[in-house]
């Protein structure tokens, strides 16, 4: 192989590589995604459920009793965890995306790197408009 092929071969194997990372990132997100939704029904069952002290909560592949505040505090730290995990996946893609833009010679995707208002400033507008 020339020096022309070897470097053609590098460059797709970086973008290659750079590719498969936006994929591993997105499916991680689906994964923790889904997880956080099994967690939101468990969430409203324990509402929904009767006023007993100890719901039966299912680990690995046993059975174990505990009390119902308990639970709704673990699943809720749970839920929090993955809230973070998603939003620092989100912010980590984003990066990758434009790294591999980057290096497939294309722009720099416009209005990728927004964020949304917080409930503070939405309240100033709020009051704004209200004039």
């Amino acid at each position: 192989m020339d020096a022309e092929s070897k470097r053609v071969l590098a460059y797709l194997s970086e973008v290659e590589e750079a590719a498969e990372d936006v994929l591993t990132n997105k499916q991680q997100i689906v994964d923790l995604d889904s997880k956080r939704n099994r967690n939101r029904e468990a969430l409203r069952a324990l509402r929904t459920t009767a006023d007993s002290e100890k719901v039966k909560v299912c680990f690995g592949n046993m059975f174990i009793k505990l009390p119902k505040s308990k639970t709704r505090d673990m699943i809720q730290k749970d839920q929090e965890q993955l809230d973070k995990e998603i939003n620092d996946l989100r912010k980590e893609l984003k990066a990758k995306i434009n790294h591999l833009n980057e290096m497939q010679g294309k722009p720099e995707l416009r209005g990728y790197n927004l964020s949304p208002l917080s409930a503070d400033e939405v309240k100033a507008i709020n009051h704004l408009l209200k004039r």
